[in-house]
């Protein structure tokens, strides 16, 4: 014991020392009497703190729109007004604002991507664009719609989205509820053919953690999501019946 703090034996501090390498949870932090030792209790607080601050911090369609390099880009917002509403409305996140969709572009496309803020607009600026541009050039007979920058946005908004502007499918790269661990985890979901109110979450395929260096880097989602994509036009479905087997061993 040092300084009030309970050390457990040298040969146990190598060994969690070796493991937390491997992991960012929180494994074997010792103990000051009977709570955490100091600097793991503030470094568990700053998590804390830029958790809420992913959940709080106001989207800014511009900056990504900025990042897509030329691309066209439409802006919505949900029928949340703001964002105490969407936080304590979900419902509200998942529908369209009537007055955006009398703007947005109709058309016959293959393909619409919605950048979403969702509980952590962090994710979106920091990771949704490369996103979008790495997916792009790995589907080049896609016809592929106007990014469309939401905001207020839960994953269901794509499904008003793609129908209102005529998409057969809709990929939403939205900003993940934060953890203790992560506040800019972005998911990727992809729908085929999605009908509002109808869709459910099971007729989604969903990547998760995208935030290279710690999590999945925008070349593997991309590549992974542009299979996905490919495979959902050939078999018409998206969901539990179509299954990402990039990484599965051969035969």
């Amino acid at each position: 014991m040092t300084d009030g703090q309970i050390q457990p034996p040298t040969g146990d501090l190598a060994l969690w020392s070796a493991l937390r390498r491997h992991t960012q949870a929180r494994i074997g932090l010792g103990r000051s009497g009977s709570a955490l030792p100091t600097r793991h209790r503030l470094e568990l607080q700053s998590a804390h703190a830029a958790a809420r601050d992913a959940v709080h911090s106001p989207f800014d369609p511009g900056a990504v729109a900025a990042q897509l390099l030329g691309m066209e880009t439409v802006r919505v917002r949900s029928a949340a007004p703001d964002r105490l509403t969407y936080l304590q409305r979900p419902d509200l996140g998942r529908q369209l604002d009537a007055t955006d969709r009398a703007h947005l572009p109709v058309g016959e496309w293959d393909v619409v991507f919605v950048v979403a803020d969702g509980l952590s607009s962090r994710a979106v600026h920091e990771h949704a664009a490369a996103v979008v541009r790495e997916t792009v050039v790995r589907v080049p007979t896609f016809r592929i719609a106007p990014v469309i920058l939401a905001e207020q946005a839960r994953v269901a908004l794509g499904d008003d989205i793609a129908a209102a502007i005529g998409a057969s499918m809709v990929v939403v790269l939205v900003g993940e509820r934060p953890g203790m661990s992560a506040a800019d985890s972005l998911g990727a979901y992809l729908t085929y053919r999605p009908k509002p109110g109808v869709t459910t979450d099971a007729d989604r395929n969903c990547l998760s953690n995208i935030r290279p260096p710690l999590g999945q880097t925008y070349e593997g989602a991309a590549g992974k999501l542009a299979g996905l994509m490919g495979r959902a036009r050939e078999l018409g479905l998206t969901g539990v019946g179509l299954k990402d087997e990039s990484d599965a061993l051969p035969r």
